[in-house]
């Protein structure tokens, strides 16, 4: 997980992503906890939703209040804009789900069949469908094809609960005979299409995929299921099982095949859709979590738990990487690609699924790629990987990349960090902070304490037998042969280590600075460049 922003509070249940990025205010006219917000893809405008049983649609460029919309008569749990038509869905402890025009300011129908707390509701992306769930142990998937062709092309409908006007105080105007009769019966304008039981116990969150035909659920059993529906049914798929205590929320990821799921357990869970298995697992030490939400352009998460949220990413959007004289290396959609700067092939190296790499999301997972500049007769590869807590495997090409030597089973294994020591050695920071020197073949030859506990990666030192050990606040220059440390650089938190072809120059690449360094013995000799945010740094051939 690439934390990118954590902020403290009480306990967070609702979370919404906009396309911005910046602090906009802070909205107080709920009276007690609010449960459920979302933003509009195009108006400037906010829908939340409370345990005052009250809607609010607000304008946040006005920094106000729009209106309120009344009808719910328990806590209401999540809220919903259409992405083009003028509603919002509402679901709330009443039993009901309320589809709102925000436009009319009134509700336009209400869906009634579930026996319990519907615990959320959300829009289908593309088609005229609803999705939601309930404790009563079902996740319902609602037509509301008949309401869109009723309301969208014609006069909004005025029947339901009305809307108080924040400026005047006024209610919306409709017949109480037909608001009465919509809240005790719901509208034959949504029917239920598909109701889906499987969970053993409440269901806390169901969701749309993106693009395909497949919903995701969470429930009180432990459990996340995966369904699949068509024009006709819908069924389980497969139930993927991990997480110790009730899941609380369940999205798919919008970029990747990937199902994203956290708990009151402690964790965030990421599951591999097409092998049902999880894949990484990230805790917290005392806050359960209770909301994740995806961004809908960029890749962010973001997760609501006891003491706040964090905004987070699974992976790094600078592929991992590696060059040596001729071409370029790099990892791309699971596959190792190889780049020629002479005649500008790009050709795929490596399946990364084929050589076993820690399960079927190397390439998203991969965290570096470097080569062995200290060898000439072959092109070694040393890919890290964030999967199984930190992983790594030595890969080596021909002289023609395209035709790759295929890496054994044996060449793979676990550690926080590896990097090449030699022309012919691995060094493997393992789990208990201890560096470990492999043979290409990945066998062991020996074990070298590390001088500091706080050790938490390793780079290429520039020379044969050295290693640059990273601290919090500084880089240590080690020597594994004598056991010394040679030199200390005071550095915050280095990122990247690039060398020079000839290894006679270094750049240290921290989140705010660059260093650079013309002597690889003693690295004392430097040049320091504070930087708001540095992204790249270019290397002196």
């Amino acid at each position: 997980m690439l934390t990118k922003f954590e902020s403290k509070s009480n306990r967070v249940k609702g979370l919404a992503f906009h396309r911005m990025g910046t602090l906009l205010d802070r909205f107080d006219e709920h009276e007690g906890p609010v449960r459920g917000v979302d933003f509009h893809r195009v108006q400037p405008l906010i829908v939340s939703g409370g345990d005052d049983y009250r809607i609010k649609v607000w304008d946040y460029k006005l920094r106000r209040c729009l209106f309120t919309l009344l009808g719910h008569l328990d806590y209401i749990r999540t809220v919903c804009f259409h992405n083009d038509y003028p509603w919002l869905v509402s679901a709330s402890d009443d039993q009901t789900i309320r589809i709102w025009n925000w436009q009319s300011r009134s509700c336009v129908t209400v869906l009634t069949g579930h026996n319990h707390y519907v615990m959320c509701a959300s829009f289908h992306p593309k088609d005229d469908l609803i999705v939601s769930a309930s404790l009563d142990q079902t996740v319902r998937v609602w037509d509301v094809t008949g309401l869109r062709n009723k309301t969208v092309r014609g006069m909004p409908a005025q029947a339901g609960g009305p809307a108080l006007n924040e400026a005047t105080g006024a209610t919306g105007s409709g017949s109480v005979v037909s608001r009465v009769n919509a809240d005790l019966f719901g509208s034959g304008d949504a029917v239920v299409k598909y109701v889906l039981e499987g969970h053993d116990r409440g269901v806390n969150w169901a969701s749309f995929h993106p693009s395909s035909p497949l919903i995701a659920s969470g429930a009180d059993d432990r459990q996340v299921k995966l369904w699949r529906m068509n024009d006709i049914k819908a069924w389980e798929v497969d139930t993927m099982r991990g997480h110790t205590n009730n899941v609380s929320c369940v999205v798919f990821h919008p970029k990747h095949e990937l199902i994203i799921s956290n708990s009151e357990d402690r964790s965030i869970r990421v599951w591999d859709i097409s092998k049902r298995l999880g894949v990484q697992t990230f805790r917290r030490e005392n806050d359960r979590f209770w909301i994740i939400a995806a961004h809908p352009e960029q890749n962010l998460l973001a997760a609501g738990h006891d003491a706040g949220m964090i905004v987070f990413k699974l992976e790094r959007e600078r592929p991992a990487f590696a060059s040596d004289q001729q071409r370029l290396f790099y990892v791309k959609d699971r596959y190792l690609r190889t780049f020629d700067f002479h005649n500008g092939r790009d050709v795929p190296s490596i399946s990364l699924r084929r050589t076993g790499h820690v399960g079927t999301t190397a390439g998203i997972l991969a965290r570096s790629l470097e080569c062995n500049t200290l060898n000439s007769t072959e092109t070694l590869l040393l890919l890290c990987s964030d999967a199984e807590g930190g992983s790594y495997e030595l890969i080596a090409l021909g002289v023609d990349a395209s035709q790759p030597i295929e890496s054994s089973d044996g060449k793979r294994g676990t550690g926080m960090s590896a990097t090449f020591l030699s022309r012919n050695r691995v060094a493997i920071l393992d789990k208990n902070r201890q560096i470990l020197i492999k043979d290409l073949a990945n066998e062991r030859r020996k074990v070298v304490a590390s001088p500091s506990p706080a050790t938490d990666k390793i780079f290429f030192a520039g020379t044969s037998g050295r290693l640059l050990l990273r601290l919090d606040d500084r880089l240590l220059l080690f020597e594994t042969q004598s056991r010394r440390i040679l030199s200390e650089l005071q550095v915050q938190r280095v990122k990247y280590v690039h060398w020079s072809p000839n290894n006679a120059f270094v750049a240290l690449i921290s989140k705010h600075g660059e260093y650079f360094s013309q002597d690889r013995e003693t690295m004392r000799n430097r040049h320091h460049n504070c930087v708001a945010r540095t992204r790249s740094a270019l290397q002196h051939k």
